[in-house]
């Protein structure tokens, strides 16, 4: 089965098997951001924006995303990037393998609840990234890249 889709910014056309997830076709089509921690949903090691709104990608049949939007950590460098440089400088990377879906949440926050000057609080922050684990923090230092990254880049 042939599915069409835009994949960071970049029109797609590909087979695919007709039980495939997403998850699965973005990493055959070199997207290795998108990592697979526990295949029950829980993780939000999987995250992407599908039209703008993160999703987990191991619970989306691959089928369903014709005339989509995809955007993986691979399609927001310059974003990623600047979010990372908090979380280096608060020692909140560790082994980084959860790294990628966090960050794809914490930009989908920043663009989400963001506007108009306000910025989420600390309890907001928690509320809104709860999917995601990590096995090698308490949080701590994450939390703190965030809010700092958050007030710092919208004022």
């Amino acid at each position: 089965m042939e599915v069409q889709f835009e994949l960071n910014g970049k029109p797609v056309h590909t087979e695919i098997e007709a039980g495939a997830v997403l998850l699965d076709v973005l990493r055959d089509l070199g997207c290795y951001s998108v990592k697979c921690g526990c295949e029950t949903t829980n993780c939000g090691l999987c995250t992407v924006w599908v039209d703008g709104t993160p999703r987990l990608s191991c619970s989306i049949l691959a089928a369903g995303i014709s005339g989509r939007k995809i955007t993986t950590l691979e399609g927001l460098q310059e974003e990623a990037a600047r979010f990372g440089a908090y979380l280096a400088a608060e020692g909140a990377e560790q082994c980084g393998y959860c790294s990628p879906g966090f960050i794809m949440n914490v930009l989908a926050m920043e663009r989400e609840l963001c506007v108009s000057g306000h910025c989420p609080d600390a309890e907001e922050i928690r509320e809104y990234l709860a999917g995601n684990l990590c096995r090698c923090t308490g949080y701590a230092g994450q939390l703190r890249a965030v809010e700092k990254y958050l007030r710092e880049s919208r004022g």
